[in-house]
């Protein structure tokens, strides 16, 4: 049968089949929007097997999340992860920030930090603290405060008009307060080659309060004496 004179697939079966020019590709009846005219051309059988798999795999995935449950569902895969990296890296935190933050003394914490600090800071700080491109840490004066906890915020924060990045993606909680109780070790050291005092001179808050009650203290006691 000539191509020209097929009518079985048009809605009017009293019009003849219209074909394209070029292709000889049938056109669709009723299908022409702002002079383009559609061919009916048949879907390639690459898509359409791809579009079958889909469907295959979506009940697959149904049945395995939602009935039978071999497959783990999102949360379930992050509290597995998350239990896989407690047990790979230990603690990552443990609570620790800028008003928790404490001075560590125990051997491995300061070996950690020592590390942190040869890697990372050592750079700018010098090996000893001593100072290089960042202040001296062997001295009592201060930028931006001498605290651990005012030194824990610099390292979340930065300070970038000093060239200070912000490790908060790179170190861990536990790591910075380790890394920053070895830096306040260098404090009253002396090495060689020193920079400069930068900043003000620093004095803990709690040591004033402290000398001051027991300055009252002692002052009670001779009145007490005086008195007596």
């Amino acid at each position: 049968m000539d191509a020209n004179d097929d009518t079985t697939k048009n809605l009017d079966q009293n019009q003849p089949a219209e074909y394209d020019e070029l292709t000889n590709d049938r056109l669709l009846s009723d299908h022409e929007y702002d002079g383009i005219k559609e061919l009916d051309n048949d879907l390639p059988p690459w898509w359409k097997y791809l579009f079958y798999i889909t469907i295959i795999l979506a009940i697959v995935y149904f049945l395995g999340v939602h009935v039978f449950g071999f497959i783990d569902k999102q949360a379930d895969k992050y509290d597995k992860e998350m239990a896989q990296a407690a047990r790979l890296y230990g603690d990552t935190g443990g609570g620790i920030n800028a008003e928790t933050v404490t001075i560590v003394t125990d051997e491995i914490s300061l070996a950690d930090g020592h590390d942190t600090f040869d890697k990372i800071c050592s750079v700018c700080h010098g090996k000893f603290g001593e100072g290089l491109i960042g202040p001296n840490f062997t001295d009592e004066y201060w930028i931006h405060g001498g605290g651990i906890q005012d030194m824990y915020k610099i390292v979340i924060n930065g300070v970038i008009e000093k060239g200070m990045i912000s490790y908060k993606s790179q170190l861990s909680p536990d790591k910075i307060q380790n890394v920053l109780s070895y830096i306040i070790g260098f404090q009253g050291t002396n090495p060689p080659n020193q920079k400069a005092a930068e900043g003000d001179l620093w004095v803990n808050e709690e040591d004033m309060q402290d000398e001051g009650t027991t300055e009252t203290d002692e002052t009670e006691v001779s009145e007490g004496q005086a008195t007596s």
